[in-house]
C-alpha cells in the first residue's frame, strides 16, 4: 500500500510510507488496522497522531514476539531474495527506483501470494471490492 526508502530509520521515513498508503487507498475512518513492530518510528508521537487523525486502529507486536510480524517479514525476505540480493545500485535514488518497480509491478501486480489464495494483491483487492459491491442475495464471489 505504501513504502519508502531512505538511509535512516527516523519517523519521517515511516510517515512517508504511511502517507503514500493513505493517499492511495483513502480508507474510511475506523476501517483500517495498522500493524507494526515496536520500532520507535511507529511509536513516535507524530506517527501515532497521524494514524489517529485518519481513524486508523493501532496494533503492535507483542514484546519479543517476531511471529506477530510474519507477513511483513515475509515481504522483506521476498524483496531481499528476488530484488536486492546480489544487485549493485548506483545510489539511493537508483535503489529506490528499482525497488519501487519491483514492489509495484512484481510483488503487488503479478507475484502470487499463498495468503491471498495464490493471487497477486492487486487482483485480490479488486475481487474483494467487486464482492463488496454485489447486492445482497446475488451470487457471492469466492475469494479463496
Amino acid at each position: 500500500m505504501g513504502w519508502a526508502l531512505a538511509d535512516h530509520l527516523e519517523a519521517s521515513l515511516a510517515l512517508a510510507a504511511l502517507d503514500m498508503a493513505l493517499a492511495a487507498r483513502n480508507p474510511a475512518p475506523d476501517s483500517l488496522i495498522h500493524h507494526s513492530d515496536r520500532g520507535v518510528q511507529y511509536a513516535s508521537n507524530v506517527y501515532v497522531e497521524r494514524l489517529e487523525s485518519h481513524g486508523v486502529a493501532i496494533s503492535m507486536s507483542r514484546p519479543a514476539n517476531p511471529y506477530d510480524n510474519a507477513k511483513a517479514e515475509s515481504l522483506m525476505k521476498t524483496l531481499k531474495t528476488e530484488e536486492v540480493n546480489g544487485k549493485a545500485y548506483v545510489n539511493l535514488e537508483d535503489a529506490e527506483r528499482k525497488i519501487g518497480v519491483f514492489i509495484e509491478t512484481v510483488y503487488n501486480a503479478t507475484r502470487l501470494h499463498s495468503a491471498l489464495g495464490y493471487k497477486p494483491p492487486e487482483q485480490f483487492e479488486a475481487e474483494l471490492k467487486r464482492a463488496e459491491r454485489q447486492p445482497i442475495g446475488s451470487e457471492a464471489l469466492s475469494l479463496n
